[in-house]
């Protein structure tokens, strides 16, 4: 599984980031948690306003940071 982590680094792309990270290590999952921070890349997933959420390709979340457990379930519904 691959999750992005879109943002071009502000405060609430790095809470995301972490956010993801401590999800993924709490579910116990192989999954690469990867940053993707070029302006041209992030609008290429259609994503106007950061952070944003990518699961295996499909945007989840934009413009906002869920919780842990939201991230979880997301997750799990993929």
């Amino acid at each position: 599984m691959i999750i992005k982590i879109l943002g071009t680094g502000c405060i609430k792309c790095k809470k995301l980031y972490e956010a993801t990270a401590k999800a993924v290590k709490e579910l116990e999952i192989d999954a690469d948690v990867v940053k993707v921070e070029n302006i041209k890349d992030i609008v290429n997933y259609g994503v106007m306003v950061t952070p944003a959420l990518v699961i295996d390709e499909k945007v989840m979340v934009a413009g906002k940071v869920p919780t842990v457990t939201e991230i979880k379930e997301l997750i799990n519904k993929r």
